[in-house]
């Protein structure tokens, strides 16, 4: 019996959800986006592990190791 009413919350919940439209910070997006942000400050997870790091393009130990995995695949 309860059925009925569970639809109709879920139904008005995504109906909310479709219509609901936040105000978007364009410019803050653009900086996301464009990766040229030379303020930002070193992440901990950089500091932690610099070999994870953006600029470290150094992954050819790692992709010996995925050779290795599909050869004995």
């Amino acid at each position: 019996m309860g059925r009925g009413r569970q639809k109709a919350k879920h139904t008005k919940v995504a109906r909310d959800l479709k219509y609901f439209s936040p105000d978007t910070n364009y410019g803050a997006l653009a900086r996301e986006l464009s990766g040229s942000d030379s303020t930002a400050p070193v992440s901990e997870d950089s500091e932690k592990w610099p070999e994870y790091s953006a600029g470290d393009t150094s992954s050819d130990e790692y992709e010996a190791e995925d050779d290795e995995e599909t050869r004995s695949a």
